[in-house]
């Protein structure tokens, strides 16, 4: 069966979440949002392209910091309103520098952060 981008269920925005997450590893690195024409990018290119809900325009994962996103797999969950993007992550892929977003954590009830900025 061909995969069509317009048979996922958007947000009323046009929307779908997007969790990036290492192909090796399995670390969640990030979630960030794509719209149907984001996913036919990322599908044709292989380069994770979002769709940047502030700036109203197309995000090419690392297109300005050098710290990319190769596409490894796309999937898409059973309801089909979310999708799992399995990367080949080169650098941080959060834009504080460090390698995931995920890097606060609660731990009897206060936020500890569990992990410093990449150096570069």
């Amino acid at each position: 069966m061909s995969f069509d981008p317009n048979s996922l269920k958007y947000n009323d925005a046009g929307l779908i979440p997007a969790i990036a997450q290492d192909s090796v590893s399995g670390e969640v690195l990030m979630m960030a949002w794509m719209n149907a024409e984001s996913v036919a990018k990322t599908l044709e290119t292989g380069r994770v392209t979002y769709w940047s809900r502030s700036r109203q325009e197309f995000w090419i994962k690392g297109e300005t910091s050098g710290h990319t996103q190769e596409l490894v797999a796309l999937k898409i969950d059973c309801d089909r309103d979310c999708l799992l993007v399995e990367v080949k992550q080169v650098g941080a892929a959060c834009h504080t520098g460090r390698r995931t977003c995920f890097f606060t954590a609660v731990v009897d009830g206060e936020e500890v952060v569990t992990e410093a900025p990449l150096e570069t």
